[in-house]
């Protein structure tokens, strides 16, 4: 199979979709693994270690995508890359198509088959090629959360950990899953008051098992959003429906609710947002304030750091990506309950549910 690696274009994202170990892998298989030069730059990997890796390093994208069987990428197609897609081609990236409607028509109209990292499921519900970049997601929400209550940011000026004789400030995340796990770890890391949001007792449980008293789990309705909103220095909307778009669990009244300079985190908006409020920002330009609350919604969070996510992306895809290339994607899907989540679209078919109820349009499960 000859798989492209085209550079990633969107604003300022500086991910790439494979590593030279994983490209290493491939061409150990007997697969042609073409890449755009200097797609790996931002992530500190040069030209010259892919080529010891095996690969065929091509100087435009338009070249890449003409003679791949398969594309695998890290971003959704954005700019000219939907135009390039052709029939029977198949796209193996971050789609997030629930919130994303010409795309979606653009991936349908071409007869792609789009499989999408985010909607790739095992049997107990975990999510493996999107964890690790909840992971890094999480993290950085906390990162990006003190940077926006900077006064330069139009913040209130609050050091989230706060200093001996100032009390630390008041975090609430909203969503426990990976994203929302890892925001803690950090924002209770470093001294903040914590509480956590959500509407499984059983999870909940495992929080207050791994935290212990340094975060607070609280049941996710009404009116502990409403209270917790309104008395933090910092939200983190951490919402995830595998596939669909995130349920907006704060209006305009919560948001107006807080103080002067507080600040607001949406990791789920690449999926929409959880808020009213939300709209997508660049790394260009990321905040904006609504209420006076400063709001981050950078839709490639991990973009911001590249390398670590870049690693860490690739030891996840790339048994999916061999599975693929080694069998072809309807054996793969075939063989794996998990990959075939995955399908989004196929040959003009739209095949995910959430997609579909997402966008209000219809949909069919594909067998193989």
């Amino acid at each position: 199979m000859i798989i492209g690696i085209p550079e990633e274009i969107k604003i300022r994202e500086k991910r790439v979709a494979m590593t030279p170990a994983g490209v290493h892998a491939l061409t150990g298989l007997g697969h042609t693994i073409l890449v755009e030069k200097e797609a790996g730059l931002g992530s500190g990997i040069p030209d010259e270690a892919y080529e010891k890796a095996g690969v065929e390093i091509i100087k435009t994208a338009a070249e890449i995508w003409s003679r791949s069987d398969m594309i695998v990428k890290v971003k959704e197609p954005v700019g000219p890359e939907p135009g390039m897609l052709r029939e029977g081609q198949i796209i193996f990236t971050y789609l997030h198509l629930a919130a994303d409607d010409k795309l979606t028509a653009s991936l349908l109209q071409r007869k792609t088959i789009g499989i999408a990292y985010e909607t790739i499921q095992l049997d107990n519900g975990a999510l493996p090629l999107l964890a690790p970049m909840s992971e890094v997601a999480g993290r950085l929400s906390i990162q990006m959360g003190c940077a926006a209550l900077e006064t330069k940011n139009g913040g209130k000026g609050l050091l989230l950990s706060g200093v001996p004789g100032v009390e630390p400030g008041i975090v609430t995340i909203i969503g426990g899953g990976t994203a929302g796990i890892n925001a803690a770890l950090v924002a209770s890391g470093i001294g903040a008051e914590v509480r956590i949001l959500d509407i499984s007792i059983e999870r909940l449980r495992y929080i207050s098992d791994v935290f212990k008293s340094r975060v607070t789990p609280l049941m996710s309705n009404a009116l502990n959003i409403e209270k917790c909103v309104r008395e933090s220095d910092l939200i983190i909307g951490a919402v995830l429906i595998p596939g669909s778009k995130a349920p907006k669990l704060l209006d305009r009244g919560h948001i107006s609710s807080m103080q002067q300079g507080s600040a607001f985190v949406d990791i789920s908006i690449d999926q929409g947002g959880c808020s009213e409020t939300s709209r997508p920002t660049t790394h260009d330009n990321p905040m904006y304030a609504e209420y006076g609350v400063v709001h981050y919604c950078v839709t490639n969070m991990p973009g911001a750091v590249p390398r670590t996510s870049t690693f860490a992306l690739t030891n996840v895809t790339l048994p999916y990506i061999i599975a693929i290339a080694e069998k072809g994607y309807q054996k793969a899907i075939k063989d794996d309950r998990s990959l075939a989540k995955g399908l989004n679209t196929h040959l003009g078919t739209l095949t995910c549910r959430e997609v579909g109820e997402s966008l209000n349009m219809g949909w069919e499960k594909i067998y193989f």
